[in-house]
């Protein structure tokens, strides 16, 4: 359920959602969970960026998922904050099953996959996950972590659909409409988990 009121936030722990930095095979394939490619010089400096950013947010934890580009984003964060990157599977990219590492020009030419980005509540991948399966992996973690000892501001460093995934289902909405929003790389989507209750503070912030 989502509560705007501000007089609950002292018993809702922060969130920060980022999307991993640019790297090499971005707007070319859907690296999924196949995708071994670096963050490029963009991505480099989208990581920077955020590391400033979490220095005056006050940022306690760092979490990535297991890939590649949120390791190398998560790592230049925690290291500006010296703190340790703590990998965590729940965090990680939808599994694309078969489409995994595929190129965006090949998956235009199947019709999966355009059921697939525009019924997104009941579609399934070949072979992977559905969002409804990855949304509520994430969701089970920020909810535990919510429950732990509030030690401060966390920053999760995982995936755009995760991240689209997470907030649809914090303010309601159907799975089907989570391409109506951007999510960029290199930027933070801020909310507040806790006790059944979820704030959404900012969506798709890019540090400048």
């Amino acid at each position: 359920m989502l509560m705007l009121d501000p007089s609950d936030s002292a018993s809702l722990r922060r969130f920060y959602l980022v999307r991993h930095g640019a790297h090499g095979d971005y707007g070319e394939r859907l690296s999924g969970r196949a995708g071994q490619s670096s963050l490029s010089e963009i991505g480099q400096r989208q990581a920077d960026r955020l590391a400033r950013w979490a220095g005056r947010a006050d940022v306690a934890v760092v979490q990535a998922s297991p890939r590649r580009r949120t390791q190398q984003t998560a790592t230049i964060i925690a290291t500006a904050r010296k703190l340790a990157v703590e990998t965590v599977d729940a965090l990680d990219e939808v599994d694309f099953g078969d489409w995994n590492g595929r190129s965006f020009a090949e998956l235009e030419e199947d019709p999966l996959w355009h059921e697939w980005n525009s019924r997104r509540a009941t579609a399934a991948t070949p072979g992977g996950e559905r969002m409804g399966e990855a949304v509520a992996r994430t969701v089970a973690h920020l909810e535990q972590a919510a429950t732990g000892p509030n030690q401060g501001p966390v920053m999760l460093v995982t995936h755009c659909d995760i991240i689209r995934g997470v907030i649809a289902f914090y303010l309601g909405l159907s799975l089907d409409h989570i391409l109506r929003f951007d999510i960029d790389p290199g930027s933070v989507s801020t909310i507040e988990v806790g006790a059944g209750q979820a704030r959404i503070i900012r969506i798709n912030e890019v540090p400048a």
